[in-house]
């Protein structure tokens, strides 16, 4: 069985993933109204991912005799200044998530569940992950110049095949499981 309090924090980490997941669908629908077709698709697949994480915090929750709650989520933003502000923000919300996860595990470390202390660390490192691959998009809009927003059509067509490498990842894995 597990702890109250750690299953308390798992409740909200599960609130964070669904709203991460609702943020980048507002975001990837942006995109794909405003001409980011390769934007859109990469923020569509973080969609996914990120609903994926909020099931995995739901089935450890119930595994582990908790029960998850799963609460309303607040409406993200539906309008952005411009791609640049898409991947600021996309960058900021990730460090929040990476903040919420790593307060999560301080919570299992102080309540000694080291069950979900371990389970929590694929999370860690898929944090490091994401972190990095913001930042590189970051990095490369930099490097477009002052006329980003037309220079951004070579950086769309990269972002679309980042997200069907991502895309073909998961499959893999899903394949190679027993």
């Amino acid at each position: 069985m597990i702890n109250k309090k750690v299953e308390l924090a798992i409740i909200n980490q599960i609130e964070v993933e669904g709203y991460s997941s609702q943020l980048y669908l507002s975001m990837a629908s942006w995109c794909d109204v405003n001409g980011y077709a390769g934007a859109a698709k990469f923020l569509y697949q973080q969609t996914e991912e990120e609903r994926m994480h909020m099931l995995k915090f739901i089935h450890h929750l119930n595994e582990r005799a908790g029960h998850a709650l799963i609460s309303a989520l607040k409406q993200p933003d539906h309008e952005f200044k411009s791609i640049n502000n898409v991947f600021d923000l996309v960058q900021k919300h990730e460090q929040f998530v990476t903040n919420s996860i790593n307060n999560l595990m301080d919570i299992c470390s102080s309540e000694k569940d080291y069950t979900t202390a371990n389970f929590l660390q694929w999370f860690v490192n898929e944090q490091i992950e994401e972190e990095a691959t913001v930042q590189t998009i970051l990095d490369k809009i930099k490097l477009l110049g002052k006329d980003k927003e037309a220079s951004f059509f070579m950086m769309d067509k990269e972002l679309e095949v980042m997200a069907i490498a991502k895309i073909a990842a998961a499959a893999a894995a899903v394949k190679a499981k027993p």
